[in-house]
C-alpha cells in the first residue's frame, strides 16, 4: 500500500511538472500578454538556456499597415502642351472591384500588390536595383500602371502618356477602441522616379494574360 500512495505521488509531481513545464514554454512562444507582461523574468528564467524556443506561436505578426499604390502621368495633348495629372489611387480602384464580389479576379486581388513586393525586393531604399532582376520588376510595374492609367483614360482624347511616376502611401492600421496603444496616423510616401513609357507598354495583350 506505502509502495502504492508513493508511486501516486511521484506520478502526481510529474505530472504538474510536466504542465507547468508546458504552460511556461506556451507563455514564451506566445504573443505579448498580460501575463507575460508580469511574469516575463520567471518565465524566462524557466526557459533559458536549456529550454530556448526559436519559433513564436502565430508568428509572423499580422499586417499592422495598409499600402497603397498610387500613380500619376505626364501627358502630351493632341494640341502639343504637357499636363501632369493628379494622382490616381490604384489599389482604392481594385478594392472597390472587390466589395461586393463574391469572385473577384486574381488581378484585382493580387497584380498591384505583387508587382510591388517584387520591385520593392530587388531595388534599395533609393530606389536603386539591387539584383539582376531589377530592370525586370521596374518592367513590370511600369507596365502595369500604364494599362491601369489606360483604362482611366488618363492621357485624355487625342492625348498620349510620355511618362508615369509610381508611390506608396503607407497608414498604419488603428488599434481596436480598448486599446490603450497609440500609434501615428499620419501617411507616409515613398516615391518612384518618373519612367518613360515605352511602346511596348501599351500591349492589352500582357494585361489579359494576368488575369
Amino acid at each position: 500500500m506505502r509502495y502504492q500512495v508513493g508511486a501516486a505521488l511521484a506520478l502526481a509531481v510529474v505530472a504538474v511538472a510536466v504542465c507547468v513545464h508546458l504552460g511556461m514554454v506556451f507563455l514564451h512562444v506566445a504573443p505579448s500578454n498580460t501575463v507575460t507582461k508580469a511574469h516575463g523574468k520567471a518565465i524566462d528564467d524557466w526557459v533559458y538556456p536549456e529550454f530556448e524556443q526559436n519559433w513564436k506561436l502565430f508568428a509572423p505578426n499580422p499586417l499592422q499597415q495598409n499600402i497603397a499604390v498610387q500613380a500619376r502621368a505626364e501627358v502630351q495633348a493632341k494640341s502639343g502642351e504637357i499636363r501632369t495629372t493628379g494622382w490616381y489611387d490604384l489599389s482604392a480602384e481594385d478594392g472597390r472591384a472587390i466589395d461586393g464580389n463574391l469572385l473577384p479576379s486574381h488581378t484585382q486581388q493580387n497584380e498591384l500588390r505583387r508587382a510591388l513586393d517584387f520591385f520593392l525586393a530587388t531595388h534599395d531604399s533609393d530606389n536603386r536595383p539591387s539584383g539582376l532582376r531589377g530592370s525586370l520588376s521596374e518592367n513590370y510595374l511600369r507596365r502595369i500602371v500604364v494599362l491601369r492609367l489606360d483604362r482611366e483614360d488618363a492621357a485624355g482624347k487625342g492625348g498620349v502618356v510620355e511618362q508615369v511616376q509610381v508611390r506608396t502611401r503607407t497608414t498604419n492600421v488603428p488599434p481596436p477602441k480598448w486599446s490603450t496603444e497609440k500609434i501615428s496616423d499620419k501617411p507616409i510616401y515613398r516615391v518612384l522616379p518618373w519612367w518613360s513609357v515605352a511602346t511596348d507598354d501599351t500591349d492589352t495583350d500582357t494585361d489579359g494574360g494576368a488575369e
